[in-house]
């Protein structure tokens, strides 16, 4: 039997997500020298390529994919076992995913909450395309999932809410209906990007891809920059520019789901963290105009004197 070193397939996962030999070498702290040696002797003990030397930039093989699928699979367990190892006697470990996009400031305040409430749990996160980590979830390797889709779930959810997805632009790009409209996008397995591409084709707007990006903040920073637009969840657009431009077409709403492993033995915790995850993701109450009108007429009545006597 052939027994693959896991830092091999760590070193592989790094290349593939951050999309560069480079940056790969960055995050482990090594040199890119030692990551293109790593990856050589991973595909000399498989017997083939990963990587289509062919195409541009960082491209994985058809093969190559399906080693990167069941290395996440295999690196959580090694991380699972290695976690239950180290923790103390009555710590509980609780695993959650959810996609990167969800990854901001309401996120990290919830989860100090938590882990006032639960101190004696340790928090592990994963974050990845929503499909695979429902997957995770029902195999065991997850605990607690938040995923997104364009139709809302058949099974049972611990929550769910509806997101609108809108147009993200920097304040100082412009439009030309003239010129292929330019995307930002994290590649054609995320949901929007899916969402942008097909809105367009059925609108027949001509567009062009100007920067795929595996890393959140590189998509922000590019946006920001005016090299192109994006689409998110009007939730989670704090900050940024919404494009309310009539010229591009809108964007089909998402499905936003929090789930819990249906054999969970601590309901509590999981329980617990699934409702705050919850409260930090879901969009706020709309209030109608008319509505905010009169609550705001009344506050000023209120706060009017009274004549003297």
């Amino acid at each position: 039997m052939t027994n693959i070193p896991t830092e091999l397939l760590r070193t592989l996962l790094a290349v593939v997500d951050l999309r560069s030999f480079t940056k790969a070498a960055r995050a482990l702290g090594v040199t890119q020298p030692a990551v293109s040696a790593q990856i050589k002797r991973l595909q000399s003990l498989l017997g083939f390529d990963l990587f289509d030397k062919s195409a541009p930039g960082v491209s994985v093989t058809e093969k190559g994919k399906r080693i990167v699928s069941e290395a996440r699979r295999l690196l959580a367990i090694n991380d699972q076992i290695v976690s239950l190892a180290r923790a103390p006697r009555g710590v509980r470990v609780l695993r959650f995913g959810l996609p990167g996009d969800f990854i901001g400031m309401p996120l990290w305040q919830k989860l100090v909450a938590f882990r006032n409430r639960w101190p004696d749990t340790r928090l592990i996160m994963k974050t990845g395309d929503s499909p695979a980590l429902v997957e995770e979830l029902r195999q065991g390797d997850l605990d607690v999932v938040v995923a997104m889709s364009t139709a809302r779930p058949e099974e049972a959810v611990a929550h769910h809410w509806r997101d609108e997805v809108v147009w993200i632009r920097a304040a100082s790009s412009t439009l030309d209906p003239a010129r292929p409209l330019r995307l930002v996008t994290r590649g054609d397995h995320c949901i929007f990007h899916q969402l942008m591409v097909g809105a367009l084709e059925a609108s027949a707007r001509d567009y062009e891809i100007a920067l795929t990006s595996a890393q959140v903040d590189d998509l922000t920073q590019a946006v920001a920059a005016g090299l192109g637009v994006t689409a998110l969840p009007r939730a989670l657009s704090t900050g940024a520019l919404v494009c309310e431009d009539d010229a591009l077409p809108k964007l089909a709403d998402v499905e936003c789901s929090v789930w819990v492993r249906s054999d969970d033995a601590d309901a509590g915790a999981h329980g617990g963290l699934a409702m705050l995850l919850a409260e930090a993701l879901r969009p706020a109450p709309q209030i109608p105009l008319a509505a905010r009108a009169e609550k705001v007429g009344a506050l000023q009545t209120i706060g009017r004197r009274a004549p003297a006597a």
